[in-house]
C-alpha cells in the first residue's frame, strides 16, 4: 500500500488542532514528563541534575523511501537512531521531541501510523519513555526530526574517549543485516522484502538490544557508542577519540558474515563488506577490561597502542568506510 492509498482525511483538509487530536492518544507517555503535549513546552524531570541529549532528522529520500517503507517503519527508525545514542551514553531514554515536516497532501493516517511505530519503539526497547512535544509544519519533503533526553540516574556518561589498551572489543548484537537489507531494496525493490524479510525488515524497522537492562551491562565499559554509519568507520571514530587503534577478529566478522549471507542470500564477500561497511543496526559498540565482556555482548577484537591504522583485521589496516549523508 503506497501513502496516496491511505483511508481518511488529508493534513490540508484538517486543522493543526484537529490532526494532533488524532496522533497525541497514539504516542507513548513519558514516565517523568511533569507536563507532557500541549502547552507551549513540555516540562520533564531531571532526577539525576543532568541529563542527556542527543537529535536526528530523517530526510525522505535520502534517509527512507516511501516506496518501500511502511509509515510505522519509519517511526521505529526515527525512534530506535536516537534511543539507541541515548543508551549508547549509558543514560536511560526518557523522553522524545518529535518535529514533523511533509506534503499538504499527505493522509492523516500516515502520521497516525508513524505514531504508532514511534510508541512500538519505545515499548520494545525503552519503557517509560515518550512524546512530550514537536512541531508539524507544510513542506514540499517529508523531513522527521526526533531528538531523545536521557537520565544518567548518578552515573558518569560513557564517552567515545574511553577506550583503553588492552581492552576487548565487544558489539551488542549482529552487524550487517541492515546494510544487506538496504543493499537487497536497492537492487530488487519492495519485492525484497518478501524473498529476504529478515534482512530487509530489520533495515526498515530495526529492534536492537538496547533494552533496559543495556544500561546496567554497559556499567562497566571503558567506553562505547552506537553503531549508525558502519562499524569500520564508528570504530576508526572511538580509535581516534581514545588515541588507540581497534584490532577486529577475522574470525567473529567472517562469522557474522556468515549470519548475514544466509539472511540476505549475499556473497560472503559482499556479507563481509556489509559486517564492516554496513551501517543502521544500531547496536552498541563498547570496550571492556580484560575478561569483562557482560553476557549478551559479543567479542569482536582487541584495543590496541594506535598505530598506522585506525582499525585493523586480521593485522591488515582497513580503511573507514560507509554512510555519508552528504555522498552522492
Amino acid at each position: 500500500m503506497s501513502v496516496a492509498d491511505l483511508p481518511g482525511p488529508l493534513l490540508s483538509e484538517l486543522s493543526e488542532g484537529e490532526i494532533l487530536a488524532r496522533i497525541f492518544p497514539r504516542l507513548p507517555q513519558a514516565d517523568l514528563a511533569l507536563l507532557g503535549p500541549g502547552d507551549d513546552a513540555a516540562v520533564v524531570t531531571a532526577p539525576d541534575g543532568r541529563f542527556v541529549v542527543t537529535t536526528d532528522t530523517m530526510v525522505e529520500g535520502k534517509d527512507f523511501s516511501l516506496d518501500w517503507s511502511l509509515p510505522d517503519e519509519i517511526g521505529v527508525k526515527a525512534a530506535m537512531s536516537n534511543l539507541a545514542d541515548v543508551v549508547a551514553m549509558g543514560a536511560r531514554p526518557t523522553a522524545l521531541t518529535v518535529a514533523l515536516a511533509a506534503p499538504t497532501d499527505t493522509p492523516v493516517a500516515f502520521l497516525e501510523m508513524l505514531a504508532d511505530g514511534l510508541r512500538d519503539a519505545c515499548s520494545q526497547v525503552a519503557p517509560g519513555c515518550g512524546v512530550v512535544g514537536g512541531d508539524i509544519a507544510a513542506s514540499d519533503t517529508l523531513v522527521i526530526a526526533v531528538t531523545a533526553f536521557g537520565d544518567l540516574a548518578g552515573r558518569e556518561p560513557l564517552l567515545r574517549s574511553g577506550a583503553q589498551v588492552g581492552d576487548e572489543i565487544a558489539v551488542s548484537g549482529l552487524l550487517g543485516v541492515s546494510g544487506a537489507g538496504l543493499t537487497l531494496l536497492q537492487r530488487h525493490g519492495p519485492q525484497a522484502r518478501e524473498n529476504f524479510p529478515d534482512a530487509v525488515c530489520w533495515h526498515l524497522a530495526p529492534y536492537p538490544a538496547i533494552g533496559p537492562d543495556m544500561v546496567a551491562e554497559l556499567a562497566e565499559a571503558h567506553s562505547a557508542m552506537d553503531i549508525s554509519d558502519s562499524l569500520s568507520l564508528d570504530a576508526s571514530r572511538m580509535a581516534a577519540a581514545s588515541g588507540v587503534t581497534m584490532a577486529l577478529d577475522i574470525t567473529v566478522v567472517s562469522a557474522m558474515a556468515d549470519a548475514v549471507a544466509r539472511v540476505s542470500g549475499l556473497s560472503m564477500n559482499e556479507a563481509q563488506r556489509m559486517v564492516l561497511e554496513g551501517g543502521e543496526d544500531h547496536a552498541i559498540l563498547a570496550t571492556f577490561a580484560d575478561g569483562g565482556v557482560p553476557e549478551g555482548f559479543i567479542p569482536l577484537g582487541r584495543v590496541v597502542a594506535a598505530g598506522t591504522h585506525a582499525v585493523t583485521l586480521a593485522g591488515e589496516g582497513i580503511a573507514p568506510a560507509g554512510w555519508n549523508p552528504f555522498a552522492g
